[in-house]
């Protein structure tokens, strides 16, 4: 009796230093991956006995499973490497979208007693590959060994007798392990906050609110007069030589709605990309970007647009630059949601009429170019930046030099052209309306509104037979422009054919019934007559 129970405790010794070990070989193996093969921890049990890693830069092993757990029966390993699969597809899902390789390590004191060489499987689902190994202690030095072969890197582990490991030794080696994670999350952290506070975007909040409010108490925000006289984006303006339309419209917006929206979508998404990037280089991107917009609009659509959406695009543009750098930390953090919102904002803004899509997707280029050409933070690389800044510079140059060459005709029609003149003739500019407008109708005489401008400047001179002409003229090409037929009238008036001025008179009124001003002409022209 007393021998058998001195044989029971030292089993009992030799089971627990043997546990003991397994947790050394266990522990080693993942401070060895992480601290010297640049693994990080991803999902950690709550008992710490299986743990996944994963690495930016191990192509033939990206994601490696280990688990600690003494092996009987390979049916229950089969099992495991089905739930193993299933989780990795999990990962995948999420962090590569491409087909992966995982290895799956099972640290045990002894290989399944039904199954000895079932080591070497491998399994797949999907798109997934779990490739299984079993890294015993009975054989350690050849399964470290082998363990190389597969891993194709040499792994520096000690390996130790029984009496050599104890519990502390364990615990020592397991604080390291993690350690090297928390270091490696730590500088994940620092990409994410190179920048305390987002300043630039608060002042561009700030400043776009100021716009809208002094818009607002001079002609409203929706107002096309108060919009250009603010820097909306407006072609015509912009071919005369008003370049810094291609920022302004950064600023402005049309009607409360769309300054909420914009406001709150730069809150969130400007403010992220300046912790990244930092003050300096997210005001470079923000900036290339609401102009990269612009520009897109200046090149597709004549129609007048302002907003921030362009430059708000562009941050989401910066945030897929982030991504190319750091593709899984971009998909572990944000990148689902990055893309499913791009997504969603080009589909609502293709659906809806009235929003600026070009603007949209130009502001998208440009802020993935920028942020190209000033790199991140800590990922300086000064041949891919002046790749991009060559790039970016020969990119915009043609998409200007075509804008201006290309798409004039386009951008620039009568009633641009009318809008343009009668900003001119409110600025006191009354020679450079009418110098435009001759030119204009010299290459398009088919221009009703036009005309019609060059017939008010004549009036405003006092010269009513030159204003008699372009007023004939315009109603030969419209005979529906009423604003013609009633200046006709009173230029009738003025040279003395009261017959002619109530006939011009009363086609105004027959087109437009409600003006009271042309009834009040009429009545005027019948009394002198």
């Amino acid at each position: 009796m007393k021998r058998e129970y001195q044989k029971l405790e030292i089993d009992w010794k030799v089971g627990k230093a043997l546990g003991f070990k397994e947790d050394y070989l266990f522990w080693a193996t993942i401070r060895e991956l992480s601290g010297r093969y640049d693994y990080r921890m991803i999902t950690v049990t709550e008992n710490h006995q299986e743990i996944w890693l994963e690495s930016d830069t191990n192509k033939e092993f990206p994601v490696i499973r280990l688990i600690r757990q003494d092996l009987d029966w390979a049916n229950w390993l089969k099992r495991d490497i089905e739930r193993t699969l299933q989780n990795g597809e999990r990962i995948r899902q999420k962090l590569y979208k491409k087909p992966i390789n995982i290895l799956s390590i099972y640290v045990s004191k002894f290989a399944p007693v039904d199954d000895h060489d079932f080591s070497l499987q491998v399994a797949s689902y999907k798109k997934t590959k779990v490739n299984t190994f079993i890294l015993t202690c009975e054989a350690i030095e050849q399964s470290l060994q082998n363990l190389e072969h597969i891993l194709k890197k040499p792994l520096s582990i000690q390996v130790l007798q029984e009496d050599e490991i104890d519990e502390e030794k364990v615990l020592a080696l397991k604080k390291d392990a993690i350690s090297e994670s928390v270091k490696k999350a730590k500088a994940e952290q620092k990409v994410f906050q190179h920048a305390n506070k987002p300043f630039f975007t608060y002042l561009f909040m700030a400043i776009q609110i100021a716009v809208f409010i002094l818009m607002e108490f001079n002609g409203g925000s929706t107002n096309s007069k108060t919009l250009i006289e603010f820097g909306a984006k407006y072609s015509p303006l912009i071919m005369q030589g008003e370049w810094w339309r291609f920022f302004s419209p950064i600023i402005v917006h049309i009607g409360f709605f769309h300054l909420l929206m914009n406001t709150f979508s730069l809150y969130l998404i400007g403010a992220e990309v300046e912790r990244i990037y930092g003050n300096a280089r997210f005001l470079f991107i923000y900036a290339f970007a609401g102009f990269a917009g612009t520009l897109g609009s200046f090149i597709m659509t004549p129609n007048l647009s302002a907003g921030a959406s362009g430059a708000i695009f562009g941050c989401f543009g910066a945030l897929l630059y982030f991504g190319s750098v750091y593709p899984k930390l971009f998909m572990r953090s944000m990148g689902s949601s990055v893309i499913v919102l791009i997504i969603i904002n080009l589909i609502y803004g293709f659906s809806v009429s009235g929003i600026d899509n070009a603007g949209h997707i130009g502001g998208l280029i440009g802020g993935f170019l920028a942020a190209g050409v000033v790199s991140l933070p800590k990922n300086k690389n000064i041949l891919r930046q002046l790749v991009f800044f060559i790039g970016t510079a020969i990119l915009t140059y043609t998409l200007l030099k075509f804008g201006f060459n290309h798409q004039n005709s386009a951008a620039i029609n009568d009633n641009t052209m009318a809008m343009l003149a009668q900003k001119y003739i409110n600025d006191e500019k009354e020679a450079k309306a009418e110098e435009m407008l001759t030119d204009y109708v010299g290459d398009n005489p088919d221009a009703p509104l036009s005309l019609f401008m060059l017939g008010n400047i004549a009036f405003d001179e006092k010269d009513s037979n030159k204003a008699k002409d372009y007023y004939e003229k315009a109603i030969d090409t419209n005979p529906d422009l009423h604003q013609a037929h009633y200046n006709l009238a009173l230029v009738q008036m003025d040279l003395g054919s009261l017959d002619q001025a109530k006939e011009q008179a009363e086609k105004a009124i027959e087109l437009a019934p409600d003006n009271k001003s042309y009834a009040e002409l009429l009545k005027k022209i019948e009394t002198q007559l």
